[in-house]
């Protein structure tokens, strides 16, 4: 019954107050004011000083004195201004409740509605902060004023939006993907009936290169937007599995450090390592992984000592298919996708990923994984 009546108060007073946000604010500055004065005239009556009763007969303080009479005690004499330090002790204490009142109604009433007008764009700014980590969040309210239901009405229609866009690559990925390897499994029966023992392995190793870079490309439409459930994980085994698999293949890779679990989503941030990882091995012969645990971020370095970049082109290579051809060209395989989505998964965790050379030389690919971005 009570919570019955307090909605029903709530939506009175949704119904009776201004529906815009300049309406509200003058009516908040306007009862403020009222309010204000209210209160510093009651106080100033209600702890006035009480005057004794005259007694009868003529006024004491009136006299003669050289043939003209003589001023009350409580006034000035002639030719003095009243001031406020000349005034009578009572009438101090009461203009300085005046002001005093006045000042701490308007800072009350100020801060609080501040704070109520603010409220509707702060749930705004953390909504869209919100969904760059999960699209399907639930959408906002739509109340408050009318700036404020409008916002939050095209806030929901843009999520809305995204979520079919998104569905629609997700429809558009898999009908590729499937278009694309039909005639690839058919080329590759058709090797396998060729005579020439060398031509085959040519059309293997092409077609594998096709594979491999169409892989990438739908792996890389399609995993931006996969929801996939967040969870504790230890980094540390995740990279000590990734080492395993490499060192099984031949490759040299090492592991240093410790980090406490780490909430991410599991196969996204296996795939960001790998990439890295790849990336060292194939463009550095070795990768060193080293975890630099801290109270507020986990960070993971892979490190290679293979050529390093231009410093100008630090920032260029995480960009989709592009490749710096003096030193990582299509023969070293790649299709210029690793980078890109494994800087994508670090923002999709609320970090980043920075490259930089190292000091001995080789390359150093630093991805930050704050702890409150889940």
């Amino acid at each position: 019954m009570a919570s019955w009546m307090a909605a029903r108060g709530r939506v009175a007073l949704q119904r009776w107050l201004p529906n815009t946000l300049f309406g509200r604010l003058a009516l908040l500055l306007i009862v403020t004011v009222i309010a204000s004065h209210v209160l510093a005239l009651t106080l100033m009556f209600e702890l006035r000083p009480a005057h004794p009763e005259r007694p009868p007969g003529p006024p004491p303080h009136w006299g003669v004195a050289e043939g003209r009479p003589l001023p009350p005690p409580d006034q000035p004499p002639h030719g003095e201004r009243p001031g406020f330090w000349n005034a009578p002790p009572s009438l101090q204490l009461g203009l300085l409740l005046d002001i005093g009142v006045r000042l701490a109604a308007l800072v009350a009433v100020a801060w609080w509605a501040a704070r109520w007008l603010s409220r509707p764009m702060h749930r705004l700014a953390t909504a869209a902060q919100q969904l760059g980590r999960d699209i399907n969040r639930p959408p906002l309210p739509e109340d408050g004023t009318l700036e404020c239901r409008d916002a939050s009405r095209v806030f929901n229609q843009m999520q809305a939006r995204i979520r079919q866009q998104l569905a629609e690559r997700d429809r558009f990925v898999a009908a590729v993907s499937h278009d694309l390897r039909t005639p690839l499994t058919r080329l590759r029966l058709r090797t396998e009936s060729l005579g020439d023992a060398r031509a085959q392995q040519l059309f293997r190793r092409d077609i594998a290169e096709m594979d491999a870079m169409i892989t990438s490309t739908l792996d890389y439409l399609r995993g931006v937007a996969g929801a996939e459930a967040w969870a504790l994980l230890d980094v540390r085994a995740l990279a000590d599995s990734l080492a395993d698999d490499q060192l099984a293949l031949g490759h040299r890779v090492s592991v240093a450090g410790q980090a406490a679990p780490l909430r991410a989503q599991a196969v996204a941030l296996r795939r960001c390592l790998d990439n890295l990882v790849g990336n060292a091995i194939r463009y550095g012969g070795s990768a060193e992984i080293t975890l630099h645990d801290a109270a507020d971020a986990l960070t993971v370095e892979v490190r290679d000592h293979g050529p390093g970049l231009p410093p100008e082109e630090l920032e260029r290579v995480m960009e989709p298919f592009y490749r710096v051809e003096a030193s990582r060209n299509r023969q070293s395989g790649g299709a210029g996708l690793g980078l890109t989505i494994a800087s994508d998964i670090a923002r999709r965790h609320g970090g980043q990923l920075v490259l930089r050379n190292a000091a001995g030389g080789g390359l150093v690919a630093a991805a930050t994984f704050p702890r409150k971005a889940a």
